[in-house]
Parts: C-alpha cells; sequence; structure tokens
C-alpha cells in the first residue's frame, strides 16, 4: 500500500491542482477584493470598537494563514459584523474593571478572544465537535444575522447623524437618537447620505464597480479641499502606519480570562457555523469538494494569527466570497493579492486617511447592515414552516432588545428545542392496503384503519425518551377506535432508525397490551441498525425474528394468509 506523503498533505488542496492561466484571473479579483474589503473592514472597527487600522490586520496574516491552511479555494476570511458585534457586546456587559471601549486593554481583550477562539476550533478538530455549527439552522441563522443587522445599522445611525451616540440598552439608544434629532450636523449628514446613496447606486446601475471604494476616495478628496474637520465634520484623524504589531496581547488580566471564554465560545459557534455553510455552498456550486476539517484547522490559525497581530476575531465572510466568485476568482490566491495589497496601505498610505469623515465609515457599515437584514429570507422561511418563522423573528427580536451574546445562545437553544419538538411530534400515517399493492398513507386519527381488522403504523422518528410514550399512546388509540376489531398490527419502522433504553421500556408495555387483546404484532422495513437495537433491548426475541420483515408488502401478505391470527410470541 502506498503510504501518504506528508509534505504533499501539507500543501494546500488548492494549490495541489493550481493552473497557470488562473493566475491573471485571480490577481484582478484580488484587486477588486481589495478594493471592497478595505473599507469593509475598516467600517467593521466601528462595532468591534478597535482603532481603525485593526480592521486592516484582520485580512493580512489572518487571511494568509488561511489560504495556507485551509481547504476551500474561494472562502475570504477576515472582520465579520457577526462576530464584531458579539465580541463588543460581550466585553461591554462584562465592564472588566479599568477596559474602556477603544482603549489599547480593550484591543488587549479582543485579541485574547481570537485566541480562545484559536483554541477552541483546534480542540473542536481534533474532538470532532464540528458538528456543533449545526446546531444552527438556517432559519434561526437568519433570524439571528437578521437582528445584528438591525443593531448593525441602527448603531451608525449616531455617527451618520452626526448626534452623540445615547447609553443604555438598544431601546433606549433609538430613544435617545429620536429625541435629540434636533441635533443634526448636516455637513456630517450629507457625507454619510452621500456615502449611502454612492453604494446603493453603484450596486444598482454598475455592480462590478465597488461603490464603497468611491465613496471613500471622493469623500476624502472633498474633505481634505473644505477642510471639514475644521467645521464641525468628525474625521478619522491619525491612523497607526506601519508593519501590524506581532505578539501576545499585554496588559490581561488572568482572573478574566474566564468572562472572555464565554465571548469566544458564541463566536465559535457563529465561525464554525457560518463559514462552513459559506465554504460547502460555493464549493457545490462549482462541483468542488470542500473539506471541513481542514477549514476548521484554516480558521483556528487566521484566529491565532489575529489574536497575535494586534487585531481580533476573524470569520468566513459571506459576502466577500460572493465578489470573489462574482469577480470569477479561482482560488486562495486572489486572497493572497488581498492581503499584499492591505499590507502596502498599511505600511506606505495610511496618511491618506486622516482626513475621512467618519461619517463615511458609518455609511459603509450602515449598507453591510442593512444587508444582513433578509426580509425575503423570513419570508421563506414563513411560507415553508410557522414555527422556524417565529424562532426566527424571535432571534432576531432578542439579539436587539437583549444583547447580540444572548441572541446566538438563543438560536442554538431554540435550534435544538424545534427539533426535539419535532420529533417528541412527528407526522403519523396509517398506511392503506390495496390489492394492487398500492401503500397510500393517510395522516392517523381516530376510526382509521388499513384493512378490516389490520392497522398499518407508520412512526415518522426514532424511538427515544421523550416521544416512546407518546408513541404507544397513539397506536393504542387508534387500535380502541377502529371500526372493526383489530387482529393485526404492522409497524411500519421505515423511519424509525433506533430504539433508546426508555423507549424500550414503552414498547414492551405494548407488546404486553397488544397480548391481552390477542393482537398480532410484526415489524416491516426493519433494517440490520434497528435490528440490532431491538436485539440488544430483548425486544427482538419478545416480537419473535419471525415477525420482523425486510419489506412491508411481505408483512401484508402475512396477514392475508393467516386464517387465525396470533398473538405476538
Amino acid at each position: 500500500m502506498t503510504q501518504a506523503n506528508p509534505l504533499a498533505n501539507a500543501v494546500p488542496p488548492w494549490l495541489r491542482t493550481y493552473q497557470r492561466t488562473w493566475l491573471a484571473r485571480d490577481i484582478v479579483a484580488g484587486v477588486t477584493l481589495a478594493a471592497v474589503a478595505i473599507p469593509e473592514t475598516m467600517g467593521y472597527t466601528s462595532i468591534a470598537q478597535t482603532p481603525v487600522v485593526t480592521g486592516l490586520y484582520t485580512i493580512i496574516f489572518p487571511t494568509m494563514v488561511f489560504a495556507l491552511l485551509g481547504s476551500s479555494r474561494l472562502l475570504v476570511v477576515g472582520a465579520d459584523s457577526a462576530t464584531a458585534a458579539i465580541l463588543a457586546a460581550g466585553l461591554t456587559a462584562a465592564a472588566i474593571p479599568g477596559v474602556t471601549a477603544g482603549s489599547e486593554e480593550w484591543l488587549a481583550y479582543t485579541s485574547l478572544v481570537a485566541l480562545l477562539c484559536g483554541g477552541m476550533l483546534i480542540l473542536a478538530r481534533v474532538l470532532k465537535l464540528g458538528f456543533i455549527g449545526d446546531f444552527l439552522s438556517a432559519s434561526v441563522l437568519i433570524g439571528f444575522l437578521t437582528g445584528v443587522g438591525v443593531q448593525v445599522f441602527s448603531g451608525q445611525l449616531p455617527d451618520l447623524l452626526g448626534i452623540p451616540k445615547g447609553t443604555g440598552t438598544w431601546l433606549q439608544q433609538q430613544w435617545y437618537l429620536l429625541t435629540h434629532l434636533s441635533s443634526i450636523s448636516w455637513p456630517t449628514f450629507a457625507y454619510g447620505a452621500g456615502t449611502v446613496l454612492i453604494i446603493f447606486g453603484f450596486k444598482r446601475f454598475l455592480p462590478k464597480v465597488p461603490g464603497a471604494i468611491v465613496a471613500v476616495v471622493l469623500f476624502i478628496s472633498l474633505s481634505t479641499i473644505l477642510n471639514s474637520s475644521a467645521n464641525g465634520v468628525s474625521v478619522i484623524g491619525t491612523v497607526q502606519g506601519g508593519f501590524p504589531p506581532i505578539g501576545l496581547p499585554q496588559g490581561i488580566s488572568l482572573g478574566n480570562i474566564g468572562i472572555c471564554l464565554g465571548i469566544a465560545f458564541s463566536c465559535f459557534v457563529l465561525i464554525i457555523a457560518q463559514s462552513a455553510a459559506t465554504s460547502r455552498s460555493f464549493a457545490m456550486k462549482h462541483g468542488q469538494k470542500v473539506d471541513v476539517n481542514r477549514d476548521i484547522i484554516g480558521l483556528s490559525g487566521a484566529n491565532f494569527a489575529a489574536g497575535l497581530s494586534g487585531t481580533f476575531v476573524v470569520n468566513g465572510s459571506p459576502t466577500k466570497t460572493q465578489i470573489l466568485d462574482e469577480q470569477k476568482g479561482r482560488s486562495q490566491v486572489a486572497n493572497l493579492t488581498m492581503s499584499v495589497l492591505t499590507l502596502l496601505v498599511v505600511l506606505f498610505f495610511t496618511a491618506i486617511l486622516t482626513n475621512m469623515p467618519t461619517a463615511v465609515l458609518a455609511g459603509i457599515v450602515f449598507v453591510i447592515g442593512v444587508d444582513l437584514v433578509d426580509i425575503a429570507g423570513l419570508g421563506r422561511i414563513r411560507r415553508v414552516r410557522r414555527s422556524e418563522f417565529v424562532i426566527a423573528v424571535l432571534t432576531a427580536v432578542v439579539v436587539c432588545a437583549v444583547g447580540v451574546e444572548q441572541g446566538i445562545v438563543l438560536a442554538v437553544v431554540a435550534s435544538v428545542v424545534d427539533l426535539i419538538r419535532r420529533q417528541y411530534q412527528p407526522a403519523n400515517f396509517v398506511v392503506e392496503t390495496s390489492l394492487d399493492g398500492s401503500t397510500p398513507m393517510i395522516p392517523a386519527a381516530a376510526g382509521v384503519q388499513s384493512h378490516p381488522g389490520l392497522i398499518v403504523f407508520r412512526y415518522d422518528a426514532p424511538l427515544f425518551y421523550a416521544n416512546a410514550n407518546r408513541f404507544v399512546d397513539d397506536l393504542e388509540s387508534l387500535i380502541e377506535t377502529a371500526p372493526d376489531p383489530v387482529e393485526w398490527v404492522i409497524l411500519d419502522a421505515g423511519a424509525i432508525i433506533d430504539v433508546d433504553f426508555s423507549a424500550g421500556i414503552a414498547f414492551g408495555g405494548l407488546l404486553d397490551y397488544l397480548r391481552q387483546r390477542d393482537i398480532h404484532f410484526a415489524m416491516a422495513e426493519v433494517d440490520d441498525a434497528l435490528r440490532s437495537a431491538l436485539s440488544s433491548s430483548g425486544l427482538e426475541s419478545d416480537i419473535g425474528v419471525e415477525h420482523l420483515y425486510a419489506h412491508l408488502s411481505e408483512a401484508v401478505e402475512a396477514f392475508r394468509a393467516s386464517s387465525l391470527p396470533e398473538g405476538p410470541s
């Protein structure tokens, strides 16, 4: 047997099959991506409440590390609005003494959270815990991101209008804004509104041109010519240039690590869910495979790189990945191109950002927040399943009214509860039988039977402790309300893949109930996994192996051939 070459495995999958003909397209896509990502990531710092330059840091070394360790050809890793919101909300709620938003100590703790996320992602890979992200259903994720979107765009309104930001809860902040609208700075509003209009205008009429970079260049120039800062318009001011700082965050109190673990875990769950969903969807779109486990390693390395280079948590970005795909990028070479260009900006061109109005960054982030509000997605959920729609809306409301971190916890809990609820009360059917062999299913209800003397019952869920008694009650109700005396009961077990210990006890009670009434019991569509579960619980011998059928048609034929029904042996 040929042994795998460890050196070959160390090479990223996308690089092993790289074609030279892709290079020009990748570089062009990377330049376009940089034009979008540079102003976007600068804007995300207003959510994370860190210095502007730290947004640029998220798409330098973290992006490079993911490109070298991950498997996805297209996934763009960098600052993300949702994880930035979780980070800021968590640190604000923690109220660590001496740590205020925007301070060096605050930045140190954001870097610590990134390092903790990197550790959790490594642990998830070693223990194969990547499934945790699956507990955020698509509907709950839409609700969560919608809530984040409302928080993000509403949080930019003070900077867009030139009004001081209120304090307290989200509702209190909005009330403060409404009661101080008379204090609007119209020059500031002009810059903010102009940025929003330019971005939306380019999206509508010239979607291939990044409107954000157009707005940035235009309004930096205008602000410099008009000397806007001298006329009451807030500007970014001096942006730290030079190589990103390398090293462990300083000034961290070990006693506060426990607080940061909770924040990091919330970010970790979202990173797993959002990044895996993004990389899978784009891989499937191009007929490719993605190694989620390797991507987890890449994301871990990216967050370690973020924590060690003076910035905050990074995540896979659906919006930037979509942009890269639209530009026909073929590999991580495009992302590496973006990283190199961003590094050049940090090293040589930060001075040109000094006169950028704060309202311009607020406008960029405002548009990002609006894009996160997925009204169309909520509408689709409502049409398909009302219960999931209610959970999605509830998640969005909690994110806004209570907090982002609480919203992510609710999102996970709500997804699990909804899953258990559906397994607790699955669809039940009575399968009708006919001479032509067809087996139409009708909803189980009082007075329904498959054939005089026969009930074929289909239960569409595994049997476990929560639904076992309900399963027994539903079947007994069918037997007691059948229009003809029941002679045979056949359980269509096509959806029953397991029977746990508690369900086995309830199942045994059902068999006793059937024996007392001289009702013959059989099971159909029994596969090897279910047979093994029945055997380990002792139910196989209690039912009788001769009464376990691989196909429903065989069980129905046995009923028809039986002249004298037998009770379960």
